[in-house]
């Protein structure tokens, strides 16, 4: 029997879109016979640095998201392939170890910084997939980063890198890769009846919001049913989460760390959160549309004009402006509601793991 090929993903930690793009492209490339290897450099190599550096990205984007935007603008200037931090001597080295240890057919980047490595190093050639997980407001670090191909989430997204100057034949639409059983599960039906109305709710970590946001949600309608998923905050907010919960006896449901997050989405008429590239892409596979209550200038900018261009979404970043939407999608027998449905069911986009995964593997193979 051949050896079965052997895949390389690399990401890092800061932001979910990452991981999770690596993680799904790994499930799928894994259920098509591959040896798929997802590992973050940044973590194994400088455990503590990169926790530090994580939990201060965190901060500075929930707390301070205008200081963000000026640091994530002086990013688009840096040329990685000549100017780069002393501290990204330790994930360098890692991933040359890495390679040499376990001998990748190919190597998938779900981070920009990665690409830039193998190339100053003139690693023996293995064909690299850069796997862009912004939309359509794209760093320049992505664009200049050295790749076989690059694969993007939509078809505007596409447009504009092709724009910037990379080759159309290598910048590739499969999709966000979300996680594979997207493509088995059947969403909310848009023609049916909108009483309860299931809102999925991802908060941030200030507890004034959730209280707030929340109240905002279930007066909007009396047929709203809340659900909150705490995540990695559930001790930070679950005081205010079960305080919102005694307020409206029966409309409340809290969960804290989920792994069925395709699941819930799939099952709820909408979903409230931040504009980060994994949850705007998994609404998206979901058919489940969906306000933006937190928005981080820079990338996560292109993730919302993307769903204000699909009409399956946009921003309401305020109590009374989240419950003008959900009043809004609810009038008229929820036409504003059933027409964003529609709009995502035409934009399709459930399967990006797997025609990534599919198209890695077949270009190896070639």
């Amino acid at each position: 029997m051949p050896a079965a090929p052997r895949i390389l993903i690399v990401t890092a930690a800061f932001g979910e879109g990452h991981n999770s793009a690596a993680k799904n492209l790994g499930l799928a490339l894994t259920a098509l016979g591959v040896d798929a290897n997802v590992c973050d450099p940044c973590i194994s190599s400088a455990p503590r640095i990169t926790g530090v550096l994580c939990t201060g990205y965190r901060l500075v984007t929930t707390h301070a998201p205008s200081i963000w935007h000026r640091i994530y603008q002086s990013t688009d200037r840096w040329d990685l392939s000549k100017h780069r931090a002393p501290v990204m001597k330790f994930p360098e080295r890692e991933l040359l170890k890495i390679i040499r240890d376990f001998q990748p057919d190919a190597v998938v980047s779900t981070y920009p910084l990665y690409p830039y490595f193998m190339a100053e190093y003139g690693i023996p050639k293995i064909p690299v997939f850069t796997v862009v997980t912004d939309s359509i407001e794209i760093n320049a670090a992505w664009l200049r980063a050295p790749s076989d191909f690059w694969l993007v989430t939509d078809p505007t997204t596409r447009e504009g890198m092709i724009r910037k100057g990379l080759p159309a034949e290598k910048v590739v639409d499969t999709g966000f890769p979300v996680n594979p059983s997207f493509a088995e599960l059947s969403p909310v039906n848009p023609e049916g009846a909108c009483d309860p109305f299931r809102v999925l709710y991802f908060p941030t970590a200030k507890k004034s919001l959730l209280g707030s946001q929340g109240r905002a949600l279930l007066e909007a309608s009396a047929t709203v049913r809340l659900t909150l998923v705490l995540g990695r905050n559930v001790r930070l907010l679950y005081q205010e989460a079960k305080a919102l919960k005694s307020a409206f006896p029966g409309r409340v449901r809290v969960i804290g760390w989920t792994r069925k997050v395709p699941q819930l989405l799939n099952s709820h008429h909408l979903v409230v959160g931040k504009a980060g590239g994994a949850t705007v892409h998994e609404a998206i596979a979901a058919r489940c549309p969906m306000l933006i209550h937190h928005l981080v200038p820079g990338q996560e900018e292109g993730n919302l004009r993307l769903l204000d261009a699909i009409g399956g979404g946009g921003l309401a970043d305020s109590p009374k402006a989240l419950a003008g939407r959900v009043t809004d999608l609810l009038s008229d027998h929820a036409a504003g509601w059933r027409s964003m449905k529609h709009a995502l069911a035409r934009h399709g986009r459930n399967a990006g793991a797997i025609a990534a995964a599919r198209f890695v593997l077949k270009q190896i193979e070639e």
